[in-house]
């Protein structure tokens, strides 16, 4: 099976975690050296995101929810930090429903409003090998005053909802509507704002990064089960729609063709 990218997950410092959910390092060595193929997976968060290439320039990125794989045939040299958003951060930090940077990767500077560019100073100053310092020390100012925090636990208690968890299975959306006291449409709503995909789609990403995390772990039928789908047959329908390839194929390296790889997140 491939690797997505080797990475360093670091602890988010309890100061940055109403608005950063998750912050990982990244060192991408040049394609020459390693035949794996570099695989994006599908992924339903919104991401801010330090680049710095070999040359030393640096870039902070916006990059989207991707609703499905791919696949890359080399890797640029170059260091990243992302910042992975908790559900709901992106339009209170980055000026911009999520809905609307979902498949793209956008310059924090092109953003509207004054908080793009904040955060893009701020980050340009990180040290890609030990970014927390610099992190904890100048991101809550400009943070504090950000999101609603009724809407957002709202939606934060809806991705927990609908996501995998190792004691349960995921909900259905009309159960975490019903369970959240909202509509089927204003869940929607929700997750275009705060998420960037729909809650169907969502539970599927969220589903399928489970299978490519256990694979080969259980049989598939099981893991079917755990996952929340119906059958083994709608597992397999679901994977090679969002991977572009059966579960076996993927998990054996039998992969899509290969586009050059440019390195956004």
């Amino acid at each position: 099976m491939p690797n997505t990218v080797a990475a360093r997950v670091l602890t988010v410092p309890e100061v940055l975690r109403p608005w950063i959910a998750g912050v990982r390092t990244l060192s991408l060595s040049d394609a020459e050296h390693t035949e794996e193929p570099f695989v994006r997976l599908p992924t339903a968060v919104t991401k801010v995101v330090l680049r710095v290439a070999a040359d030393g320039r640096r870039d902070v990125l916006a990059v989207g929810p991707r609703v499905r794989a791919s696949y890359h045939e080399g890797k640029a040299r170059l260091r990243c930090v992302e910042l992975r958003l908790t559900p709901g951060m992106t339009r209170p930090l980055l000026g911009v429903a999520a809905a609307e940077l979902a498949g793209r990767a956008v310059s924090l500077e092109a953003l509207p409003g004054a908080m793009p560019e904040l955060l893009a100073a701020a980050l340009r100053r990180l040290d890609p090998g030990d970014p927390l310092p610099r992190l904890a020390g100048t991101l809550p100012g400009p943070l504090s005053d950000a999101a609603d925090p009724a809407r957002t636990a709202l939606l934060r208690a809806g991705v927990d909802a609908l996501s995998v968890r190792p004691d349960r299975t995921p909900a259905q959306v009309r159960e975490a509507a019903r369970e959240l006291a909202v509509s089927e449409r204003q869940l929607r709503k929700l997750f275009a704002e705060g998420v960037g995909v729909s809650p169907k789609h969502y539970t599927r990403i969220d589903r399928v990064r489970t299978l490519v995390t256990r694979a080969g772990d259980a049989p598939w039928s099981q893991l079917a089960a755990v996952t929340g789908y119906f059958d083994q047959a709608h597992m397999t329908s679901d994977f090679r729609a969002l991977m572009g390839v059966p579960p076996r194929s993927y998990l054996t390296g039998r992969l899509p063709s290969l586009t050059p790889c440019q390195a956004r997140g």
